[in-house]
């Protein structure tokens, strides 16, 4: 699952990585987490002919996706997180499968891995920083007192043979030269995107041990980030299938 990420970029670098109109000011976020406010983009409306207007909007939405034919927030599970390999079967996630696509930017997210009866918590992100955006759908929800709330889910998948050694779940990933067809609900269904939910390759992503600091959603500040000094090191994660078999008895394994 993906349950806390990060985005430390500034908005100028956002709104040119999603490609929509420019963005209010921002700070940098290091931990954020679930029902709080988190920044999604979505195709715009329909353009006229001729308009110069980008293709995207961005808006503020609610971490933690209600379906619209839910008469109870408080009774429906948090549902951060969607499966993408039955989103588009789910009744919760069905119709913003077909009609919501969406992307949320990120710099990072975080992972725990369980080391004996402690948690090792880690900070993966693209391989020497950067911008990715994950998969993600949208949902207004309707309020009994007449008011709308924009809420939004991650779309995750199985773990390639890196993020495995930590956690058997990923965020989707995907690439800017997929947005416009991801995004495109009126000219394709699920099934024409499928292709687009597969788990990103190994060596995309770097993992890098931190404290445990980043456990409390109080702690807001870029320390949280810093690596720790580990017997384990993560700072690249090696697919499975380069590492040496049988490694001297003097090098350690990666996690």
């Amino acid at each position: 699952m993906c349950g806390r990420f990060t985005l430390a970029a500034t908005p100028e670098e956002v709104a040119a990585f999603l490609a929509t109109l420019e963005l209010e000011a921002f700070p940098p976020r290091y931990n954020i987490a679930p029902t709080q406010p988190i920044l999604l983009a979505m195709a715009g409306p329909p353009r006229e002919p001729g308009s110069n207007l980008p293709d995207r909007v961005a808006l503020l939405v609610r971490w933690g996706l209600i379906p619209g034919w839910c008469k109870d927030p408080k009774a429906l599970p948090l549902l951060i997180n969607a499966r993408s390999e039955t989103a588009a079967e789910k009744n919760a996630f069905r119709a913003a499968m077909r009609h919501r696509r969406a992307l949320i930017p990120a710099t990072g997210f975080y992972e725990w891995k369980r080391e004996g009866k402690a948690k090792q918590a880690y900070l993966i992100r693209p391989k020497g920083g950067g911008l990715m955006a994950f998969g993600a759908l949208m949902e207004t929800y309707a309020e009994p007192g007449g008011g709308e709330i924009d809420t939004g889910a991650i779309l995750t998948t199985a773990a390639n043979d890196q993020i495995a050694e930590i956690h058997d779940r990923m965020p989707v990933v995907i690439r800017p030269a997929d947005f416009a067809r991801w995004l495109d609900c009126r000219g394709r269904e699920p099934r024409d995107v499928a292709d687009l939910l597969a788990p990103v390759e190994p060596g995309f992503f770097e993992a890098i041990a931190i404290s445990d600091k980043v456990n409390k959603v109080a702690n807001t500040g870029p320390d949280i980030q810093e690596p720790i000094a580990s017997a384990k090191p993560a700072a690249v994660l090696v697919p499975k299938a380069a590492r040496n078999p049988a490694p001297p008895a003097d090098q350690l394994k990666l996690f």
